[in-house]
C-alpha cells in the first residue's frame, strides 16, 4: 500500500499507522469480496418479496471477516460494530450460520460455528482511548436493490478519527488510465492525505490516485448529494437550502457513505444529512470512515450548527445535529443557509 504517513512533525514519536492501515485495507477488501458474492445471488424475486436474508448473511459475514483480522493483529483494540451474534444462536439461526461459513470459506477464512460467532461478537466492544468502529454494510437497502453500499472501518483515538477505509463495491472508480471501473476503495490517515484505489487489489499500483475535492466555488453550480431514503435525511429541508442558492442541478441520491466518497473525489461538492426529527443521534460508524477521507482530501465536515463532529462521546454523535459535508469552498455559507431555512420553517 502507499506509505500514507502524517505530515512531517518535530515530534519524533509521531505514529505513522502503517500497520493499522495495512490490516484495515486487507480486512475491508476481504469483507467487500464477501458482500459482492452475496449480493450477486440476489434475484428480482427476492427483491419483490423484500427478502432481507441476503443482507443479513452479508452483514454478519462482513463483520466476522473484519473482526477476525483486527483481533489477530490488534488483540487489545476494542471494535465497536453494528451487529452482535445473538440472533444467530439457537435453531432459528442455523441456516444463517451455515451460509455465513460458506461465504467465508469462499475467501479462505475458515472457522467452526463458535469461532465465527466469536469473531462477530468481537465487534460488540465499547469505546475506549483507542478503538475501531465498523459498519459491515452501510446502506442495507441499497445493497438489497443491488445499488450503492459501503464497508466502512475507522480507527478512533482520544475522540479523533485517525484512519479510515471505505469500500464501495458498486461505485465507479477513477483510474490513471482515464477510464472508470466498478469497485472503489478510499482511505486516509490523519495528516497524510487521502487515496482512491480500485477495489480489486490485483491492479497495478500506478492506478492509485491522490484524492482531492472539487475546486468549484459557485454554490449555484454545486452538485449536492443526499440519501435515497427520506427517513435518513430531510429531503424537503435540503431542497429549501439548494433553492436559497438557486441551485441548477438535481441532487445525486445514493445510499451509504458512498456520498462521502463522491465529495472526496470531486464528483460532488456537498452532502447534506439533515435531521428528520428532534433528538436523533447519528451513529459513529455511519460517518467516521467517510469523515476522515473527505477531510484529508481537502474538504470540510461539521454538523448543521457548524460544530466539528465529536467522536469522543461513545457510540453516537450525541454532541452534534446532522452532518454537513462540502469541498470547503462555501461551507460556512451553506451552514448559514441551513440555519436560516430551519428558522423560517419554524416561524
Amino acid at each position: 500500500t502507499p506509505r500514507l504517513r502524517p505530515r512531517p512533525s518535530e515530534d519524533p514519536s509521531v505514529y505513522d499507522y502503517q500497520r493499522e492501515l495495512d490490516a484495515a485495507l486487507l480486512a475491508v477488501r476481504s469483507a467487500a469480496r464477501v458482500c459482492r458474492s452475496v449480493q450477486s445471488s440476489i434475484t428480482p424475486a427476492a427483491i419483490e418479496k423484500k427478502d432481507r436474508s441476503p443482507v443479513t448473511v452479508a452483514d454478519f459475514a462482513s463483520q466476522a471477516v473484519v473482526c477476525h483480522a483486527l483481533k489477530a493483529m490488534f488483540p487489545r483494540d476494542p471494535v465497536l460494530g453494528e451487529e452482535n451474534a445473538d440472533a444467530l444462536r439457537g435453531p432459528e439461526g442455523e441456516a444463517y450460520r451455515s451460509r455465513i461459513q460458506l461465504e467465508l470459506a469462499k475467501i479462505d477464512v475458515h472457522g467452526n460455528e463458535e469461532a465465527v460467532l466469536g469473531w462477530i461478537d468481537h465487534g460488540c466492544g465499547q469505546p475506549a482511548e483507542r478503538f475501531w468502529t465498523l459498519d459491515p454494510i452501510d446502506g442495507t437497502k441499497g445493497f438489497l436493490r443491488r445499488e450503492q453500499y459501503a464497508v466502512s472501518l475507522a480507527l478512533v483515538e482520544h475522540g479523533e478519527v485517525k484512519l479510515g477505509v471505505l469500500a464501495c463495491p458498486n461505485l465507479e472508480a477513477n483510474t490513471r488510465l482515464d477510464e472508470r471501473r466498478n469497485g472503489a476503495l478510499f482511505y486516509a490517515v490523519r495528516g497524510g492525505g487521502a487515496v482512491s484505489d480500485l477495489l480489486d487489489a490485483s491492479y497495478a499500483e500506478d492506478e492509485r490516485c491522490k484524492l482531492e475535492v472539487s475546486d468549484r466555488d459557485n454554490v449555484k453550480q454545486f452538485l449536492f448529494c443526499e440519501s435515497v431514503e427520506s427517513g435518513h435525511s430531510s429531503h424537503d429541508w435540503s431542497t429549501r437550502v439548494r433553492t436559497t442558492f438557486g441551485s441548477q442541478r438535481h441532487p445525486m441520491q445514493l445510499d451509504s457513505q458512498a456520498k462521502y466518497a463522491v465529495v472526496a473525489d470531486g464528483t460532488a461538492e456537498a452532502y447534506l444529512r439533515l435531521p428528520t426529527r428532534p433528538g436523533y443521534e447519528e451513529r459513529i460508524w455511519d460517518h467516521a470512515g467517510g469523515v476522515i477521507v473527505v477531510e484529508e482530501a481537502g474538504g470540510k465536515v461539521t454538523d448543521v450548527d457548524g460544530k466539528p463532529l465529536d467522536f469522543g462521546r461513545g457510540g453516537t454523535l450525541s454532541g452534534n445535529r446532522g452532518v454537513v459535508v462540502t469541498n470547503g469552498k462555501r461551507h460556512d455559507e451553506i451552514v448559514q443557509a441551513i440555519r436560516e431555512s430551519e428558522q423560517a420553517a419554524v416561524n
